[in-house]
């Protein structure tokens, strides 16, 4: 595998504001290329006729110290070759400098008031995600658990949606999400009161049967019932106090002393939208696509005058701009190709609903298309769509199939899943369903489901058995 293919194979599965990143460092590196707004058009540069009186550069120092890339004027976007160069964009990074000079010997006090800010609550977490995840995808789950965290700590998210949605396993979820649970302070990312007062107990090495009696009896010591509280925990009166005083202790809104950040939703790497003809029209995210181009007049420039190693240096340069420029061209072109076919095989559920979501695996899109497998898994990874129903993942679309009651029939487990959540949604506290009656309803609609199967589905969405949601019920009403 050439060092260009492999760089292609990134480009592929980046998401827009990854490629963005990557082109911000390969123009710093590379003087002929230039960023394109999103009009097409380029800031305004001398023309070479300009410079031709100045005094002869060293193209190569002058690229090292950055004097050319102030100095580029925007040619035309046509390229004719490619060049395997081994260096160019294999990788990113971003670094910065800081420096400081004057004095204060004349305000001696001046540094200790120049205090760093607190950092937020989505800083402070962000850096732990950074250092307690060395797998990306695990960090993508963790941000995602991130982005649903309200002010005071607690995590507003189905785990069973999540996973579905980031296209893993809920298990998964739920190994990243302990690990978090353990990130300071203590008591973030607790689901209830109950959990974020568990964490914090058993880190301090106080969660014992007693005191988990005491956190499912919280509503009794919210009544001040004390009497109860000391029958339901099986303690005595000065042991439930030392109890209560432990949970006084306690801080159930963890987050409350950090500034608190709303998160910032990605933005869509693709938009869609309805056209008069009742169609769909896609396209790129004009406001994140990758924009840049070889200044093919600067390249001539440059050119000419050069010899030697500076003439070698120059081509290079010119070579990884223009493999770059059409790989970026190429990408856009698989995504979309990629995309029109998920669109066409999912109309029903952009008119529809999540319902009418079909089964739909890679492969089925791979020969579609004629492109292999690895390559779709690549498009769709790490890309969001901007639909009628909000910004999902590609990988949503992706969903297994669950035989239908009738012949050559089949569903989706996503929509089943939509069907399990809205009948349990609409079930009334005197008439709770049980797996078994969910079954039944589900036959009766066409889809040949087991219960097994609509308990798994049912917890992956942590929705409770219809035991304990008739208890739920019936304590609100």
């Amino acid at each position: 595998m050439t060092p260009q293919l492999r760089q292609a194979i990134k480009l592929l599965q980046c998401s827009n504001t990854e490629i963005a990143a990557l082109i911000d460092t390969e123009l710093e590196k590379n003087p002929l290329l230039e960023r394109r707004d999103a009009a097409g058009e380029a800031p305004e540069r001398p023309a070479p006729d300009q410079r031709a009186q100045q005094a002869p550069v060293d193209i190569a120092q002058a690229a090292a110290t950055g004097q050319i890339a102030t100095d580029i004027r925007f040619g035309d976007d046509t390229y004719a070759n490619s060049f395997d160069h081994g260096t160019a964009a294999d990788g990113y990074a971003r670094y910065g400098t800081s420096t400081r000079g004057g004095s204060f010997d004349d305000a001696p006090d001046a540094l200790d008031s120049l205090q760093a800010p607190p950092p937020s609550l989505r800083e402070h977490i962000e850096q732990q995600i950074r250092l307690g995840f060395q797998d990306a995808a695990n960090r993508r789950i963790a941000m995602h658990l991130l982005a649903n965290l309200d002010p005071a700590g607690r995590l507003n998210a189905d785990l069973g949606l999540l996973a579905t949605a980031l296209h893993v396993s809920r298990a998964r979820v739920n190994t990243v999400l302990a690990t978090m649970q353990r990130f300071d302070p203590v008591g973030l990312f607790a689901r209830d009161l109950r959990e974020c007062l568990a964490l914090q107990l058993e880190e301090l090495g106080r969660m014992d049967p007693y005191m988990d009696r005491l956190l499912d009896n919280l509503h009794l010591l919210a009544r001040r019932d004390m009497a109860g509280l000391r029958t339901a925990c099986g303690v005595d009166a000065e042991d439930l106090t030392d109890m209560i005083a432990d949970l006084r202790r306690l801080n159930p809104k963890p987050a409350a002393g950090f500034t608190f950040e709303p998160a910032l939703a990605e933005p869509p790497d693709i938009l869609m939208r309805a056209t008069p003809d009742n169609g769909w029209f896609i396209e790129m995210n004009p406001q994140t696509k990758p924009r840049v181009l070889v200044n093919h007049k600067f390249y001539a420039y440059l050119a000419a005058s050069a010899k030697g190693a500076d003439k070698t240096f120059v081509a290079e340069q010119f070579a990884a701009a223009s493999w770059l420029v059409r790989a970026l061209q190429q990408r856009a072109h698989t995504i979309l190709r990629v995309v029109t076919e998920i669109v066409q095989r999912q109309d029903t559920f952009f008119r529809h609903g999540v319902q009418w979501l079909k089964p739909l695996v890679l492969r089925d899109i791979a020969e579609a298309l004629d492109l292999h497998e690895s390559t779709v898994s690549r498009v769709t990874s790490n890309k969001r769509i901007a639909t009628p129903f909000g910004i999902l993942d590609l990988k949503y679309f992706f969903t297994q199939a669950i035989n239908g009651t009738a012949d050559g029939l089949t569903h989706s487990a996503e929509s089943v899943r939509f069907r399990i959540r809205s009948m349990i949604d609409a079930e009334p506290a005197a008439k709770i369903l049980s797996d078994d009656t969910i079954v039944a309803l589900l036959r009766q609609e066409g889809v040949d489901i087991a219960r097994r199967t609509v308990a798994k589905y049912r917890e992956a969405m942590h929705i409770g058995s219809s035991v304990q949601r008739r208890r739920e019920k019936m304590s609100i009403s």
